[in-house]
């Protein structure tokens, strides 16, 4: 099995990594024996073949650029926090569009709510769910059951979207401007 390999020294043990549309990735701790890498990824090799076997393109993804996604999420994301946050009763500090690799959106202790630009390719029923997602953790910054009965009460459907994220959203993390 071809795979790439990145030696970490804060890995604390080996492991592996299938990304959408690229080749397995093995990291392990730095000072591992070889016998022990090449023996790890050939216990993992069935495991490893099955996720590639599923990683089948379904999305018909809009051509954009990384400046157009990051202007577009922006401004829905922008537009979806204004309306919320006062049903809510939170206050955020400042909105920041990035390019994370493998979360759609974060919220820091300081009320700065963070979003994935790819966001500008889901439908606007899980762009929502996001947004009101991380605005809830103003108000509950754990995912302990009163978060998710916040989240309940204000977005009934929030699973079927989470759900959305998890089925097709390794495909559109992995989208990369042409």
């Amino acid at each position: 099995m071809r795979y790439r390999l990145r030696v970490s020294r804060r890995a604390q043990y080996l492991r592996v990594e299938v990304p959408f549309g690229g080749p397995p990735l093995v990291v392990v701790p730095q000072g591992t024996p070889r016998a022990q890498v090449e023996a790890f990824v050939a216990e993992k090799e069935a495991w490893v073949a099955r996720q590639l076997s599923r990683q089948v393109r379904r999305l018909d993804l809009p051509r954009v650029s990384e400046r157009e996604a990051r202007r577009i999420t922006r401004d829905d994301v922008t537009a979806v926090a204004e309306y919320e946050a006062p049903y809510l009763d939170v206050r955020y500090r400042r909105i920041r569009i990035a390019g994370q690799r493998t979360v759609w959106g974060s919220c820091s202790s300081r009320g700065t709510l963070s979003f994935n630009w790819r966001l500008a390719l889901v439908p606007p029923e899980a762009l929502d769910y996001v947004v009101v997602h991380e605005l809830c953790h103003l108000r509950v910054p754990d995912h302990s059951r009163r978060f998710w009965r916040l989240l309940e009460s204000v977005r009934p459907d929030w699973r079927d979207w989470r759900d959305w994220l998890a089925d097709f959203g390794p495909e559109i993390l992995a989208y990369r401007p042409s």
